[in-house]
């Protein structure tokens, strides 16, 4: 079976909800990272036997956004694309489908892209319209709330399944709000320390008047404090302890990563970044959606042989604080470790809640952010792995080249 190789990853920065990035679609986000990606690996476009884009907010964003993210990052028409949509998993489960296509020998190099533009998803009506209503109001559905942040088994919010795991959990609204704190300050400081650069394809924006270049996450707030965090309301429940700000954003970005088999590394002369040692996926209760990465982890160490002392750095995406605590509790429960050891090798640059959480972008942007982290800390094992709505979860291990 042939090794597969990361040969280059990059991302746009993380744009607010109507922020710098609200002009671009999700398509132009995407085709962004691809080119970045592509200019990266120094390789011709049409050496890419295929490319899969995941993508969750798809209404209205015409016919096949991934193949016309291809074509606009200067891909051929001779190479097929395809969208998937595991919801904030897809960024990741792209990946998987490009290594899984290269293993069984149908594919040499694949693009793995995850794009989302949550400020432009549309409003959406129901198909009772085309039937004729014969009196009565109609309503419009946010499809960001329908198709991407509501469980569609109990009709609830996502923040209501965290708030399912902070009971199950006994997690306490300063648990919270401290986490949420040390993600703020983390991100901030690794904007400021330039952590970043090596891994963020800069935009430029051209707006009528003027060109404006974006050139780093947007979403961290460096006046954050825990008193302000305190202040907060809860935002699902009146009684809960999730609120605005310790839970991820809604936010604009793309992703994008190159992978190659080992023949197809030596026969161009590409340079890898890492290799990719294995990956899983799990599911369990839609109620504790945010579980999911608990399977999926378990499921790539097996694969791969390894303990989860074995890896050195983490990447947990943070769709909540109580979310990301749950897993780290149920984690050091299954694999007896202790829940500081795996905070202190996790998100070393911050998480969701800080960065932001573009949700077809966010799989990818995470494993990208752990080539980096893997290279700017030395370490040699890195583990990305994320909760997706409906109860499911995705990991990938990586080994630093």
């Amino acid at each position: 079976m042939e090794r597969i190789f990361i040969v280059a990853a990059k991302r746009t920065p993380i744009g607010s909800f109507n922020g710098s990035l609200s002009s671009l679609s999700a398509v132009e986000l995407g085709a962004h990272a691809i080119q970045a990606t592509i200019e990266q690996a120094d390789i011709t476009p049409d050496l890419i036997d295929e490319v899969i884009v995941g993508n969750v907010l798809t209404g209205g964003s015409g016919m096949g956004p991934a193949r016309q993210a291809a074509i606009k990052a200067g891909i051929p028409d001779s190479v097929p694309a395809y969208t998937l949509n595991m919801i904030c998993g897809s960024g990741m489960k792209v990946v998987m489908d490009g290594a899984s296509h290269i293993r069984a020998g149908d594919a040499d190099i694949v693009m793995a892209c995850g794009m989302e533009s949550m400020s432009n998803a549309p409003f959406i009506a129901n198909g009772q319209i085309r039937r004729g209503y014969k009196m009565g109001h109609q309503n419009l559905e946010d499809s960001i709330i329908k198709d991407g942040l509501t469980d569609a088994f109990h009709q609830y919010h996502m923040g209501i399944t965290a708030e399912n795991i902070a009971k199950k959990f006994e997690l306490t609204r300063e648990e919270q709000d401290a986490f949420a704190l040390a993600s703020q300050k983390k991100a901030v400081h690794a904007v400021e320390s330039g952590d970043f650069t090596n891994e963020v394809a800069p935009l430029t924006i051209v707006s009528r008047r003027r060109q404006t270049e974006v050139k780093s996450d947007e979403y961290p707030k460096p006046d954050c404090t825990y008193e302000a965090l305190q202040k907060l309301r809860p935002a699902f429940t009146a009684e809960g302890t999730v609120t605005a700000g310790n839970a991820s954003g809604i936010n604009d970005g793309g992703s994008a990563i190159l992978l190659a088999s080992e023949s197809a590394v030596q026969r161009h002369g590409l340079t890898p970044l890492a290799e990719l040692i294995e990956y899983g996926q799990g599911a369990i209760a839609p109620e504790v959606m945010g579980l999911g990465p608990v399977p999926a982890i378990a499921n790539a160490l097996n694969k791969a042989n390894l303990s989860i002392t074995d890896i050195d750095v983490f990447e947990l995406n943070e769709a909540f604080a109580a979310q990301a605590l749950g897993v780290a509790h149920s984690l050091a429960e299954q694999h007896n470790i202790d829940v500081p050891w795996l905070l202190e090798r996790t998100n070393l640059s911050g998480g969701a809640i800080a960065l932001g959480h573009p949700i077809g972008a966010s799989g990818n942007r995470i494993l990208t952010t752990l080539v980096y982290q893997l290279h700017r800390t030395q370490s040699d094992l890195g583990l990305a792995s994320l909760c997706i709505g409906g109860g499911m979860g995705t990991a990938v291990i990586i080994k630093r080249c």
